[in-house]
């Protein structure tokens, strides 16, 4: 661990990180809850992403206004977000501005009134913003991704839910999931900028007060039994616009395989910036589609890795064939030892800058502790992507690339022409 982090586990089991960065005049504090998509039921589906939305809407001592106003007050930054595995409130202050940053998120985490008025305000609010992610297909097909990787499971439905399961959803049964989730061993605070250790830990316990009491241990990671399984296939619902956007992939790692830096140097290669083999293949030197990448996500007991373009329907089965090209070739052959060089040279930088400010140095302690526990350092990180060898890379393309592929595709394309692509 980074030896400018902190680590303090409260009475009843609260978990405190920290990291003070000289030079910083800023602090970003975020609460971090163990709940997300996957653990809801297909009845409640949605309810993570809506109980999120809806714990703004005020607590015995703040309305929304003055919840939202709060911090504007002084400049401040307030938002939350919620993800399959776990859901963050977040605000970034003035380092002066500290206990009021502290106050305000633990009062709408642990002390929301989840009114009958103010759930039905939010149904719509979170209607709308499904059809507003309807309208953006590039980000859409990636939950369609997942459906065709997973299924019918937890990981295999949208975290916001769909317009069927939100209408339905009574505030009975939100007051439910936050009473059963939203308990203090289930919470992680992290907190990186001009932080002190002690006065967060101080601040904290005014904060919470009597719900630190107990003997509690913190909660431990998810089980990692095998996920969901699957078996390939091809999900594909209509999209606006004359554009076809697809996902070709599998199942990656798990959070905590080894091999994950291998995978993610592989990603690279495959797909993660303009000298990429696909960026090169399908746009360079063929124009089949504006955008294509690559990417991988892990949760506890499973992953997902897939490669997404985004093109004209005429052009799906070039741009497939492709594709499936390079998965055919890098699982037999490998990539040459220059993309492997290159790759984690981009994967080494991409690290370090993307934790140049203090939102990002918080993001990064918070789901460390809340999904394992355990952190490695920066140096850490560098020095083990800089461990993987080219055999390492080829080890891994020929366990996944060789896997059940599914395919998820939005826009005007005919399922027997996407079957076909396939065969």
């Amino acid at each position: 661990m980074d030896l400018a982090v902190r680590r303090t586990v409260l009475p009843g089991g609260l978990r405190v990180v920290s990291e003070r960065i000289p030079g910083s005049r800023s602090v970003a504090f975020g609460i971090w809850v163990g709940v997300g998509s996957r653990d809801e039921r297909p009845s409640t589906a949605g309810a993570a992403h809506f109980l999120e939305h809806a714990l703004f809407k005020g607590t015995r001592r703040r309305d929304a206004m003055a919840i939202a106003s709060a911090l504007d007050a002084v400049g401040g930054e307030l938002n939350a977000f919620t993800a399959k595995e776990y859901t963050c409130f977040h605000a970034r202050v003035l380092d002066e501005d500290l206990p009021l940053a502290v106050d305000v998120v633990c009062d709408l985490v642990t002390s929301s009134l989840l009114r009958t008025a103010d759930v039905e305000v939010e149904r719509g609010v979170i209607l709308e913003e499904i059809a507003m992610n309807e309208d953006d297909p590039g980000d859409a097909v990636h939950d369609v991704f997942a459906g065709a990787v997973f299924g019918d499971s937890p990981l295999g439905r949208p975290v916001i839910g769909t317009v069927e399961s939100i209408s339905a959803m009574t505030r009975t049964a939100l007051a439910g999931f936050y009473r059963r989730h939203y308990d203090v061993p289930n919470m992680v605070v992290a907190a990186a900028g001009a932080v002190d250790h002690e006065q967060l830990v101080s601040l904290l316990e005014q904060a919470l007060g009597d719900r630190l009491g107990g003997e509690a241990a913190p909660a431990g990671p998810r089980p990692t039994a095998p996920g969901p399984r699957t078996s390939g296939g091809v999900v594909a619902q209509d999209g606006l616009g004359e554009q076809a956007h697809l996902v070709l992939g599998t199942t990656g790692l798990r959070r905590d395989d080894p091999r994950r830096f291998a995978l993610g140097v592989l990603s690279t290669a495959l797909g993660g910036g303009m000298s990429s083999r696909l960026f090169q293949t399908v746009r360079e030197e063929r124009g089949l589609a504006y955008s294509v990448y690559s990417s991988c996500s892990s949760s506890a007991d499973t992953g997902l890795f897939g490669v997404y373009a985004g093109c004209s329907p005429g052009k799906v089965g070039a741009v497939l064939g492709l594709v499936r090209e390079a998965f055919d070739s890098v699982a037999e052959s490998g990539i040459a030892d220059e993309e492997v060089t290159r790759a984690k040279g981009a994967m080494r930088g991409s690290l370090v800058l993307d934790l140049e400010d203090t939102d990002a140095r918080m993001s990064r302690l918070g789901l460390a502790e809340v999904t394992s526990g355990r952190l490695l350092s920066v140096d850490d990180e560098l020095a083990r992507i800089a461990a993987v060898t080219p055999d390492d890379v080829r080890e891994i393309a020929r366990d996944v690339l060789t896997r059940p592929l599914s395919l998820g595709v939005l826009g005007p394309v005919g399922r027997t022409d996407l079957e076909k692509a396939l065969s």
